[in-house]
């Protein structure tokens, strides 16, 4: 009794210290926004599954449909002879998939994904019939079964022509599968929880340590790396949800990200960082536009020379080239000065890349380019 007397005063002076020293942060952010709670995480679950009820555009000849469907007949009592091959185009064997959240506990209900494993066209209109759905380690967590809610459809003509919208094969179940198992968690097994940082940085994990210990005091946490930090929390379940809200509304200024340049060399996209810095360089810009025209003439003979009318070819060649001026980086200057100076040229995003490029071997940019 002791204990949680100290602890709620304790949370008492840290809310107050919360609304007191970090309201005037202009870049703040939730420790909630930039971390999350080592272990809390989603789970993915995976099934097989036959959906049924299809208007003729299931699977046309897929051996494992065939096979899946007679042993879910014999299961339920309908014995087919074995040399009795079984084909129906309205039904389809499907992959259902999912994400388990964190805490989720039997008797809830999540979404799953449906989607074609075979040849079938679509899946509109079809029904689930009740699949397993396995985690990693193929224990069953899930049972998932309903209609399933498709919004694309095809229509494919008797020449072979097809018109599809979205992806007809591919549907999901709101609320369609049973939680059965809860997922064991790492949650309140000790006296200690671990934030790791959406994206380490030795900056940014150094302030998170550094704001939980003023809210709440020293000794309360510690960096563990660039991506991780240790925060002592109370063992008794009440007390940690408790704890874990508050820490997950105090508010910290992130560092700044490394000075970087990405170049996306398929779409021509170019993002420039806030830090980055070019040295002294003078950087010259210009497109040489060549034209040729063809105008062909046609000659014509005069009456009675028994001549032949021709077509005499005629090319007209124009080269043209911008004069844009060469233009000249000052040591230090900022991201605004550099699309303003490119702007000045018009160069276009693929220009652009040249220049950086021609930047960074020069050794004038001070940033990392990176082209994905």
């Amino acid at each position: 009794m002791l204990y949680e007397k100290e602890f709620r005063l304790v949370v008492l002076i840290a809310l107050i210290m919360l609304f007191g020293s970090y309201a005037g942060l202009v870049k703040a952010e939730r420790i909630k926004d930039i971390s999350q709670v080592a272990g809390v995480r989603n789970n993915q679950l995976v099934g097989y599954g036959l959906l049924v009820g299809l208007d003729g555009t299931g699977d046309g000849g897929s051996p494992y449909t065939s096979q899946s469907l007679r042993n879910m007949l014999n299961k339920l009592g309908v014995v087919i002879p074995a040399d009795q091959n079984i084909t129906s185009k309205n039904v389809a064997a499907v992959a259902v998939h999912a994400e388990l959240p964190a805490f989720s506990k039997p008797g809830e209900s999540i979404d799953v994904t449906v989607s074609s494993i075979g040849d079938a066209k679509g899946l509109r209109g079809g029904s689930l019939l009740m699949t397993p759905l396995k985690g990693a380690d193929g224990q069953v967590y899930a049972v998932a079964q309903g209609s399933v809610i498709v919004s694309g459809f095809g229509i494919q003509g008797g020449d072979g022509s097809r018109i599809s919208i979205n992806v007809p094969s591919v549907g999901r179940i709101p609320n369609g599968a049973t939680v059965e198992r809860v997922v064991e968690t790492p949650f309140g097994s000790t006296n200690e929880l671990v934030l790791n940082l959406r994206h380490p940085d030795f900056t940014t994990s150094n302030t998170v340590a550094k704001a939980i210990n003023e809210a709440i005091g020293p000794g309360t946490a510690y960096s563990i790396d660039a991506g991780s930090v240790n925060v002592n929390a109370p063992r008794d379940l009440a007390q940690r949800v408790a704890f874990i809200s508050m820490l997950e509304n105090i508010t910290v200024e992130p560092a700044d990200g490394p000075a970087r340049i990405i170049v996306n060399s398929r779409t021509g996209t170019v993002v420039i960082g806030q830090h980055v810095r070019v040295r002294p360089a003078a950087v010259a810009h210009g497109n040489l536009t060549v034209t040729i025209t063809e105008t062909p003439q046609v000659s014509q003979p005069s009456p009675l020379s028994q001549g032949q009318t021709t077509v005499v070819p005629r090319s007209n060649i124009n080269v043209a080239q911008e004069k844009n001026h060469m233009f000249k980086f000052d040591p230090g200057v900022s991201l605004d000065d550099i699309i303003r100076a490119v702007n000045q040229v018009g160069a276009a995003p693929g220009d652009l890349v040249a220049i950086l490029e021609a930047l960074k071997e020069a050794g004038a940019l001070r940033a990392e380019l990176i082209v994905i």
